[in-house]
């Protein structure tokens, strides 16, 4: 219940400014690499300046630290009581630790992989841009204080950009937390390895030393300043392009050398990588839709050279302004209890600390999400979704058009081709999206939406492929309008003109989705006053002190606002029916995905709903959560893992807030 938890005491540390902001300009990197040869750039003097001007560190010299530290001595002696083991042993695995752990920063590899990608990127995508003025900022800091790189994380793709563009403006490379899956890969692997990859296990299982070990090497790289280090909040690739929630390990440790007055600060610095077309969109929905994840291969990886002429649009890259950890911290929170405690013991986390790693981790998020980039194709497909199966071109456009207004009006950082009329830039989107939607005689068709022919299952599976990768694309645009979208969502459910009840829905909503969209943590009026503020702005509501008033000119855009929230809403009514009717005994979440699947696939097979998206693994896994957080579902351990069980009185509870007003679509109006 992170984002939906208490009141957060002080002044809120995220405050997003609902004046338009002025953003930096792009730069397309990729057309100097055009006109100049790639085998010089690879080789170009390579001198990157670094923080306090210190040299380069071997990384041998690095695990030498991190095995005689403090830390890590004094839980291999624990251990070594503990277990009745020589501490020799224990040293061993440590290393043994370290060795698979490590990053081995070589400056071959480097220039390997700036050749390589060069022509990599120049065949695949048309451009590749970043603000500049953000990477003039991202430089000042580094010769500063210890940077830690927070970027999106939508593709595979991702950090290889970053260490890529930071070798073109002569910056340090990061050394970047990898999962242990691409170790797998022979040869890419090392390669990796040798390019700054850091390797971590998924779970650390109640392993001290593995914990122990891991903390130190990354704190020890983080104090000395030799390289940005950087990671995924979000964990994993967002297979939906909603930001996830964040995971809160990582940015702890690297929180803690400043907690202990180690450091003097810490720059983060959030970074928005922005892909006009996703490399991953159709392995994203097979995996939704339940189909295995392939493991990571080296064959697997030479397998995907197709994609290399293949078309994937643009990609925008956004470096934010690096935020001062010191500055974040000042008037918050107290540093002197760790001056009682011996830096090297270990400690854990104050009520307090926690949750101001947990406010700052969601303010990383949020600065994201204000600086992604939306291409035309965003408002194309969420204009798509709501006129299936067919929309006319000329409609399509005239809608486009429309939407782009209003996102622009609430916000969004719209990048609109402006050489080219609407009807040229909806037809290059068509044009760069046509695994997704075809235009047939005037009309702009979903890809398998009219087909007749094959099994029913067979059909829903495909229509159901299309929609989730239209869908991943209007989720993007739906980071930016969540607010007022669940008040207008509020309006139509409450059918009331007061406020207070207005609020009481929203609310509701917002802890609901919370596991769905990026909320920051005990805000819900301000976020709320948001949503209204955007909706008055645009002359849809207009707000007394009491009373909402939806106008006669904003009801159609308060309609389309509720109707992007649609799939979530009858997909976690259909997840609460299927609950209530089927499941009588305890149940794990392998069971509860393929039962819902099932009982899904039936429903959309008969008619029952339209509603596709019900099919997504990830918004049936986060409805279960949102359940479990809520006490409507009682999660609990066991040996093999954990099983759930429905407490019925509370589902029903829950289920009435969506059934008996769900329904309702059209908005009740005044005449103002």
């Amino acid at each position: 219940m992170a984002a939906a938890g208490r009141s957060r005491l002080g002044a809120p540390m995220y405050s997003k400014e609902l004046t338009s902001k002025k953003r930096d300009e792009f730069e397309d990197i990729l057309e100097e690499r055009r006109q100049s040869s790639d085998l010089r750039y690879a080789m170009k003097c390579y001198t990157p300046v670094i923080y306090k001007g210190l040299s380069a560190c071997k990384p041998s010299a690095i695990k030498n630290s991190v095995l005689q530290s403090e830390q890590v001595q004094y839980v291999i002696k624990q251990l070594s009581k503990e277990m009745g083991e020589s501490t020799d042993i224990i040293q061993e695995e440590a290393i043994e630790i370290l060795d698979e752990m490590g990053h081995n920063l070589h400056i071959g590899a480097i220039r390997f992989f700036a050749f390589s990608l060069s022509k990599i990127f120049k065949r695949i995508f048309q451009r590749v841009c970043v603000n500049e003025e953000g990477i003039q900022k991202l430089q000042q800091a580094i010769q500063e204080h210890p940077v830690v790189l927070l970027p999106s994380h939508r593709s595979y793709i991702d950090f290889l950009m970053l260490s890529y563009l930071l070798y073109t403006y002569d910056l340090a490379l990061p050394v970047i937390a990898a999962g242990m899956d691409f170790l797998g890969m022979k040869i890419v692997g090392e390669l990796l390895r040798r390019s700054g990859a850091f390797f971590m296990r998924r779970t650390f299982g109640g392993n001290r030393l593995y914990w122990a070990v891991f903390a130190e090497y990354v704190k020890t790289m983080l104090r000395n300043g030799y390289a940005p280090i950087e990671f995924f909040l979000e964990g994993t690739r967002s297979r939906t392009a909603k930001t996830l929630t964040p995971k809160f390990g990582l940015l702890s440790i690297v929180m803690e050398p400043f907690f202990k007055r180690e450091v003097f600060d810490t720059y983060l610095v959030p970074i928005s990588i922005s892909y006009e077309r996703i490399l991953e969109e159709s392995l994203y929905a097979y995996e939704l839709l339940g189909v295995p994840k392939p493991k990571e291969s080296t064959s697997g990886l030479l397998k995907a050279r197709k994609i290399l002429s293949d078309n994937f649009g643009s990609i925008h890259v956004y470096f934010g302004q690096p935020v001062s950890l010191r500055t974040l911290a000042s008037g918050r929170i107290n540093r002197c209890p760790y001056n009682l405690v011996p830096r090297h013991l270990p400690q854990r986390l104050s009520e307090e600390i926690q949750e101001f790693v947990t406010d700052v981790a969601y303010k990383m998020e949020l600065l994201q999400i204000e600086n992604m980039v939306l291409s035309p194709w965003v408002l194309i497909a969420s204009v798509l979704l709501q006129n299936l199966p067919a929309i006319d071109f000329e409609l399509l456009v005239e809608k486009t058009l429309w939407l782009k207004g209003l996102t622009q009006a609430f916000g969004g950082f719209l990048e609109w081709p402006d050489n080219l009329c609407a009807n040229k830039a909806v037809t290059s989107s068509l044009a760069l999206h046509s695994n997704i939607v075809s235009l047939v005689n005037g009309q702009v068709v979903l890809n398998d939406m009219g087909m007749e022919d094959g099994a029913t299952e067979e059909l829903v599976f495909k229509q159901a492929l299309s929609i989730l990768m239209c869908g991943a694309y209007r989720n993007q645009l739906l980071n930016v309008f969540v607010r007022p979208s669940l008040v207008a969502v509020a309006l139509q459910m409450t059918q009331s003109f007061r406020k207070e009840e207005i609020y009481s829905c929203f609310n509701f909503l917002r802890d609901i989705f919370s596991d769905e969209f990026i909320f920051f943590p005990g805000i819900a009026l301000k976020d709320f006053e948001e949503g209204c503020f955007l909706l008055t702005k645009c002359d849809v509501i207009q707000v007394t002190p009491q009373e909402i008033l939806v106008t006669e000119r904003g009801n159609s855009v308060a309609v389309f606002l509720a109707a992007l929230f649609r799939p979530f809403m009858e997909g976690y009514q259909i997840i609460s029916r299927y609950l209530s009717k089927e499941t009588k005994e305890a149940f794990t979440e392998k069971q509860f995905i393929l039962g819902i699947r099932n009982f899904a696939f039936q429903l959309l097979e008969t008619g029952s709903t339209q509603c596709y998206e019900v099919l997504s693994s990830d918004l049936q896994k986060n409805a279960l959560a949102t359940f479990v957080r809520l006490d409507v579902v009682k999660k609990m351990k066991t040996t093999n893992g954990f099983t759930y069980t429905v407490n019925k009185e509370a589902l029903s509870k829950t289920a009435e807030m969506f059934d008996a007003r769900i329904p309702i679509r059209k908005l009740v109006t005044a005449r103002l």
